[in-house]
């Protein structure tokens, strides 16, 4: 922790989520676009889907076997001739007292018919006259309504079946469908400018790894941030490195401004003298926060940099340590971008799981450890949990969060927070 500032100086997360909401609303995104159902796998609507029919149409079959009225098997044993043959997409006649009609999955059911009763449960049997369709023995007690889909039991027409903001995943996409939806409307994608600071910093491909210079790193976080911008939906304009200079880091913001909705940097968010991401933004637009009490990932800037003289872009500048930036992203960045889509925002989405380790190390910050589901139903603990320790962000698939100062036994139930709900719910 740093000495010169006490924890109490800190910001909670907490606060630190509410300024980012307050902060992020003037940017919102009201661009919309029409497009084809099939394409917007991801997307976000930008007004509500209502539906002009019942989903199912009319009651149905769940199953394959003969519809009949329970009351001409009121008893197992019952043989009753088969009048009809019902497809899927094919309409019934009005069912005859005292006869069946064999019905397959999905098909509706002809007028008179109140049950379906299943092909495993009957038997199938020539047309004693040797004409027909033949007859078929009802071998099991019959209730009235058993494997029938009601109409209108899925979706009433009239009624709004996604909201506005919804993020179309694929089942929200096939509802869509079900509706007959083939076109809707979405909020343009946030236009994100990625850049890093750092002159340690090089690229994969760039450098080998024997022509490495003392000191230099590889940028993972470069492709981190992408591919989470990218899987939430964003345009990202990747700007690559920048020097470890004032001048350099302000023209890359004045850069970067332009057409973006929001700039993301890794590195340089700290308080050191070669820590420049501070005094940049604050010379071309201003800085609203600082540092978090959370652990990993202490360091965050947010703010905005001026664009032109009546539009400006937000800033957040996250730390440098990989899994620092990782999780920052997620606790903050991700908010944010939801805030731009008008994705309502919901509390952290928390599982109470069993822990299957011990914590004995606690911080005076709010700590977000990396850990993952293990087959007996608990959680397991990465071994190192340092920043710096990006195999354990791989390892894991969420977060315990734990708040100051507590530790943690073995069967005590504590939050756990999953990767994929914190990016996407």
């Amino acid at each position: 922790m740093d000495p010169a500032r006490p924890a109490a100086a800190l910001m909670s997360l907490d606060e630190a989520l509410q300024r980012l909401v307050e902060g992020s609303h003037h940017c919102v995104i009201h661009e919309v676009q029409t497009m084809s159902l099939l394409e917007a796998a991801g997307r976000v609507l930008a007004g509500p889907i209502q539906s002009l029919i019942d989903v199912p149409p009319g009651d149905n079959t769940s199953m394959d076997g003969y519809a009949l009225r329970a009351a001409d098997a009121a008893a197992p044993g019952a043989r009753l001739p088969v009048g009809q043959r019902i497809a899927a997409g094919q309409l019934g006649r009005v069912l005859k007292p005292g006869t069946v009609a064999r019905i397959f999955t999905g098909a509706q059911l002809p007028p008179g018919a109140d049950t379906v009763v299943m092909q495993e449960q009957c038997q199938s049997l020539a047309s004693s006259n040797g004409d027909g369709l033949g007859e078929v023995v009802i071998q099991a007690s019959v209730k009235a309504g058993q494997w029938i889909r009601r109409r209108g039991e899925d979706v009433r027409a009239g009624t709004e079946v996604l909201p506005r903001g919804c993020r179309l995943t694929p089942q929200a996409m096939g509802l869509a469908a079900s509706v007959g939806c083939a076109e809707v409307a979405v909020v343009r994608r946030p236009r994100v400018a990625l850049f890093s600071t750092g002159d340690e910093l090089v690229m994969p491909g760039e450098v080998s790894p024997q022509q490495m210079r003392p000191g230099a790193i590889y940028n993972s976080n470069r492709y981190t941030l992408r591919g989470l911008l990218l899987a939430a939906g964003c345009e990202v304009t990747d700007l690559g490195i920048v020097p470890d200079r004032l001048e350099a880091t302000r023209a890359m913001l004045r850069q970067a401004s332009q057409g973006h909705d929001l700039i993301v940097t890794s590195g340089g968010v700290s308080v050191g003298e070669e820590d420049h991401i501070k005094p940049a933004v604050q010379a071309e637009g201003r800085l609203d926060l600082w540092q978090m009490a959370i652990k990993p990932g202490k360091p965050l800037a947010f703010g905005s940099v001026r664009a032109s003289s009546d539009r400006d872009c937000l800033f957040m500048g996250l730390p440098g340590n990989p899994v620092s930036s990782f999780v920052t992203f997620l606790l903050a960045v991700a908010p944010v971008l939801k805030v731009l889509q008008g994705i309502p925002l919901q509390n952290l989405r928390a599982q109470h799981l069993r822990a299957d380790f011990d914590w004995i190390r606690p911080d005076r910050r709010r700590e977000f450890l990396r850990a993952r589901l293990n087959e007996r139903g608990g959680l397991d603990l990465f071994p190192n949990q340092s920043s710096g320790v990006l195999t354990s962000a791989v390892w894991a698939d969420g977060l315990v969060d734990n708040p100051p100062g507590a530790t943690i036994e073995q069967g005590q139930m504590v939050r756990f927070l999953s990767f994929a709900d914190l990016l996407f719910s």
